[in-house]
């Protein structure tokens, strides 16, 4: 697919606001032409109504939506250059394969020839040749989501919008559609922004993300951003599992700093350049802490609360000692296993000050 067929988003200040309540806060942000976008982010927080202001089923309070440099201010959803999937697909279930897939071309007046050449290349794309004579309803969950995405590309949109379309699927399928949906994308070129509530979905598709919390845009980044290097406590504790230690910083110099924690003095990376005497949480990541660690680690004591094995990985719930209780998790590969101590021993684990991260409190813990 060529440029000229793919679009470029602009949010420039949107807000949306339903009376007294303000489902999106001043979001502003690009998106390249071609672009595999995703929004993340809990129910509520704002990234469904973000996908229909850009899809024209909502009009921003404020601010404006241009697509390749257009303000889209009274452009209703069918003269936009979108498409979009909603969550229960919406379908028509007693209808053909290639009758669903054709459905928006019969509408824009297409001649039968074309609506039928058009069918058949769109089911090749989607891996479903010589399907376009079963009904729907004799699909599968993931044959359904392909007919889906084909119907929308079929009127070839510059920008293809998906809204949860996965969640109904069970894990397996989920991840097989993950890899089908990025390798469609690629294929046809065109604009995706997808939205979800799966970091999965979102880390291993995605070419950026925006991370969303009370109708606020927390960050934008690529995937290994967002995980190894959170701009926020929200995010840090959202995006993947973390270890958080509240405290308050004590000292902060050379790039780290050293947060004094319920169990302790703990140092990390000070990436936000928080001074003595800032609220803070130091994160660490399950994968990052270690049994036994060398002298130069940052130590924990507790003990090994329960250890729970899941084939390639091993997770291990830690009980730090003097904080009542406070529970880590450690999470081992497979052949990092056999220091594990046994379930219901005094032990201790630790990390590398470099592999944690200090934040400001901001809310964190606060709800």
């Amino acid at each position: 697919m060529t440029a000229a067929l793919t679009a470029a988003i602009t949010l420039d200040h949107v807000s949306v606001r339903f009376g007294d309540f303000t489902a999106v806060d001043d979001a502003s942000l690009q998106i390249a032409p071609g672009e595999f976008f995703s929004f993340l982010g809990p129910s509520g927080c704002g990234k469904t109504t973000l996908l229909r202001t850009i899809s024209g089923f909502v009009e921003p309070t404020q601010g404006r939506v241009l697509l390749d440099g257009r303000d889209m201010q009274g452009i209703g959803p069918n003269r936009r250059p979108t498409a979009l999937i909603f969550q229960n697909l919406a379908l028509f279930p007693m209808m053909s394969v290639a009758d669903n897939i054709a459905y928006g071309l019969r509408v824009r007046g297409l001649s039968r020839r074309e609506r039928n050449a058009k069918v058949e290349s769109l089911l090749d794309l989607i891996a479903l040749p010589d399907q376009g004579g079963k009904r729907v309803d004799e699909l599968s969950g993931g044959q359904k989501q392909r007919v889906a995405i084909a119907r929308a590309l079929a009127v070839e949109p510059k920008v293809l919008l998906l809204d949860e379309p996965l969640s109904a699927l069970d894990l397996k399928l989920r991840q097989h559609m993950r890899n089908e949906l990025r390798a469609i994308q690629r294929r046809v070129g065109i604009t995706f922004i997808y939205i979800t509530h799966d970091q999965g979905e979102a880390l291993t598709m995605s070419d950026r993300i925006a991370v969303m919390n009370r109708g606020v845009i927390e960050q934008i980044g690529d995937g290994r951003t967002i995980y190894e290097a959170p701009r926020t406590a929200f995010v840090a504790s959202f995006v993947g599992e973390n270890n958080a230690f509240i405290g308050r910083v004590v000292a902060s110099e050379a790039g780290a700093a050293v947060v004094e924690t319920s169990i302790g003095l703990l140092r990390g990376r000070n990436a936000r350049g928080l001074v003595k005497g800032s609220e803070a949480v130091l994160f660490v990541r399950p994968e990052m802490l270690r049994p036994n660690p060398p002298a130069d680690h940052q130590w924990i004591a507790g003990q090994v609360a329960e250890i729970a094995y899941e084939g390639s990985l091993t997770h291990v719930a830690f009980a730090a000692a003097g904080t009542g209780g406070l529970k880590l998790t450690m999470t081992l590969a497979r052949g990092d296993t056999a220091a594990i101590p046994a379930a219901g021993t005094e032990a201790a684990i630790g990390y590398r000050a470099e592999d944690a991260l200090v934040l400001p409190r901001e809310t964190f813990g606060q709800d």
